[in-house]
Parts: C-alpha cells; structure tokens; sequence
C-alpha cells in the first residue's frame, strides 16, 4: 500500500493535535513531517504559557508523546517562505496543512501607540517565556506606572508576571537574564484596563482568583465599575468573576511593594507623550445598544509603559491564501484548495482554549483523508534541503537543548528547567550552527 506523505507547518497545539489525527485517522500507511521555522516544538504552550502556569505547561508531555509516535518527524529551524516555499512543499507531500497560528497582537489604532514605551502583550509574553524572536535585553522594566489594555486571560498572565517578585517566579523555566530583569523591575503601580464592565471581561475564574493571591500588590477595584445590575441573570461563570471582582472593590491595601487597579467602563483614546510614553488619555463608556460608546467624560492616567493586551491575529503565509478582515485562510471544514488545508487559530481565528485545537484538526484530517490521494508527490524534501545547504533541527536536536535547560536548571539551583535565550545558545546545546541566511543570531 502506497504510503501518504504528509507536511504540516508549525508544531503548536493545532500541528502536532493535527499529527495525531493523522496518525489515528489514516486506514493506511501515513508519513507526517512536522515543520517548525524554530529550533523547538509546542509554540504557544512554551512561548505563550505564562511559567508560573506549569498545569497549562505540563501539556507539553502529552505533545511530546505525539512527536515520538512512529512515523512522524520534527523538522525545526525550517522556515516557509524562506527556506521552502508551498511549491516546494507540494512537490513533496501529498498533502500540507498549515498550522502557525496567532502570531502578532492587534493595535489600538489610537494616536501615540508608535511612541516609545507603548509596547505589545505579545512581545512581553514572548520575553519571558524565552522567545528567540525576542532578546532579552527587549524590556528593563525601569517605569514605575504600568497600564495594560485588556481584560483577558493574556493581560492576567501580564499584570501577574509584574506584580510578583523574582523569587516568586525562580522555581519557574524564565530564562536567567529575564529573571535579573525582573528582580531589578521599578514597577510600582499597574492598571489593567477593560472598555466594558466587569461581566463582559474575559479571563477566567480561576485566572481571577490567582490574581486575587498575590503577595506582593495590593489588589483593587471601584464599586462604581464593578456595579451589575442583574447579578442573577448571568451564566455561573461570569457571576463567580463579578463576586471575585465585587470583593476586591472593599479590600483595604495592606501597603504592599506593588499596587494592582482592575478598571472597566474606560477606553483608551490617545497615548500621551513626546519621546516616550507619559500616560494614557481614557473615555468613560457605556453601553447603548449592545455597542460601546463613549461618554465624553475622560481621564488621564500618568504612565512609563502601555501594553495593549487585545488580542491576536494572523499573518498571510507566503504563497498561502489569505483574508485579511477576517485574518485567517479562507477554508471549507479545513479544505483551503487541492491538496491544501489548514487548522488551528490560522483556521478560525484566536477563539477557543489549547485543547480546543484538538477538534479542530480531526475536522480537518477527515476531511483530508477524505480527499487526499497516496503517492501524488515524488520529490522529497530531504534531497531538496541537502541541495540548499539547509540542515533542519532534528527531534534529537530538541532534546539535547531540552538536556541543557535541565542541566542549567540544576546549576542555578532553580526548579526542574531553565529555558535558553536565542537561537546561538540553542544551536549551541545541540552541537551545530544556524543557517546563516535565514536565521539571524541575536
């Protein structure tokens, strides 16, 4: 029986959730390469997950069992576009399914957001969980005044990741130069910023609550924006948030080092300031018809940094369909064209949790396998990289790196890993160089 060879790109949740679908689903034969533009697998679950999270963290064993299943492969430091291009991949699978995800953060669109010191969630998230798309001199963490925009699950992790203390965080995989940031951080005060009110935030109860545990900042609300008119007519949920949130608005600070504000009924207008962030210009809101509208009583607050924490979106993949208002490849149940498919939040945008992605492939395998013909490509990719002097990251690879976090971990006597910083460190751990043309050093 002739074997199906399939490429998937990425190897996120939805990729690797989509290599196991393969695995299960396929009656015959299956071939599946898992391609990686970085040196190391699981994307938002190591470089999205906040390291104090390790439940959320621990997903990664159940991935990892996947890469090792017999007859997929991880192929990292490999990157569309760059190193191969979707003819590339076409010649040499019979089917490719791309799977990168989210990867850069919605704007505000508000005048001053281009200053210095208005910055992306995102790219905070990514500094410290080790991103090697982001140096770990990025942030110095030398404001005193921090307002993050946004009220979901990202913007918690952020204001969480401010407001605890180093040692707090040194059981965790932050990276060691992160963690001397973050002990040297001057951040004294943070406002977390919602458009709407607290029964239409987004984070999770269990988020909220830990939230509500820090040891290091007082935690605050104001019974104004936190006043729900009917309390009983919200889903189990949502009431638990307006009680946690409701119970903070009566906390007395225990002068704390740090000073959390959850606020709401404000929108972000102008971000203030000449060369550098000074404060934020906010709207009073309401809601009229459903829609947010402003009030035209507005406030200042006086900052050093803006994150704005509002969400992800896509980005057009090389030679890969694309739309752009909604941000995600046009598709039908997966089907994007012949011998094209698509999962994960590339799919159908940022919704949904991680194991969401896991219903997404199988609905995107089915119908693969339903289309996909055996056989169909004859080239193989190994030849082809060979002949572009491109040596991928291989699976063993990844666990000497893995190897070497565990060993920095026990040297700096901290937890069970600490995660390197840059591809030259990683390269390094598993003995070889990065290609120099399409993988700058930093």
């Amino acid at each position: 029986m002739v074997t199906l060879r399939v490429a998937i790109v990425g190897s996120g949740p939805a990729g690797i959730y989509t290599a196991e679908a393969l695995i299960k689903q396929a009656q015959g034969p299956v071939e599946v390469d898992v391609l990686e533009r970085l040196p190391t697998p699981y994307g938002l679950v190591r470089y999205g997950v906040a390291p104090d999270h390790t439940s959320i963290k621990s997903i990664a064993g159940y991935l990892r069992r996947v890469l090792e299943s017999p007859g997929v492969r991880f192929l990292g430091g490999i990157e569309l576009g760059s190193d191969v291009s979707v003819d590339d991949l076409l010649s040499c699978y019979d089917a490719v399914v791309y799977c990168t995800g989210a990867m850069v953060d919605r704007h505000l669109g508000i005048p001053g957001e281009d200053l210095p010191g208005s910055v992306a969630a995102t790219d905070f998230v990514n500094w410290y969980c080790g991103h090697p798309d982001v140096p770990a001199d990025a942030f110095t963490l030398d404001a005193e005044e921090v307002v993050v925009i946004g009220v979901g699950n990202v913007a918690v992790d952020v204001v969480r990741i401010l407001a605890k203390t180093a040692d707090e965080l040194r059981e965790t995989d932050v990276p060691e130069e992160v963690l001397e940031r973050l002990a040297s951080s001057r951040v004294r005060r943070i406002h977390m910023i919602g458009r709407r009110g607290a029964e239409h935030a987004k984070f999770t109860l269990k988020e909220l609550r830990e939230l509500g545990e820090l040891l290091n900042a007082d935690i605050l609300t104001f019974p104004d924006e936190v006043k729900v008119e009917d309390l009983a007519a919200l889903s189990r949920q949502i009431r638990g948030n307006v009680d946690v949130l409701q119970s903070w608005s009566e906390r007395v600070p225990a002068d704390r080092p740090r000073r959390l504000e959850v606020r709401f009924w404000l929108r972000p207008v102008e971000i203030l300031g000449v060369s550098h962030v000074e404060g934020i210009r906010l709207e009073r809101t309401r809601l009229e018809d459903g829609r947010v509208v402003g009030t035209g009583e507005f406030e200042t607050i006086p900052a050093d940094m803006v994150m704005r924490s509002v969400g992800y979106q896509s980005v057009a993949l090389a030679g890969v369909p694309f739309d752009p208002a909604s941000m995600t490849v046009p598709n039908v149940a997966g089907k994007v064209s012949d011998r094209q498919f698509v999962a994960g939040w590339l799919k159908r945008g940022p919704t949904g949790v991680i194991g969401t992605n896991k219903s997404d492939a199988a609905e995107t395998v089915r119908t693969l396998l339903a289309e996909a013909t055996a056989g169909v490509a004859k080239a193989r990719l190994d030849d082809l990289l060979d002949a572009r002097g491109v040596t991928p990251v291989t699976y063993q690879d990844w666990l000497a790196i893995e190897a070497a976090e565990t060993e920095l971990a026990t040297k700096l006597k901290r937890g069970e890993r600490v995660k390197l910083v840059g591809r030259p460190a990683m390269f390094a751990a598993c003995g070889r160089l990065p290609h120099p043309t399409t993988h700058p050093q930093q």
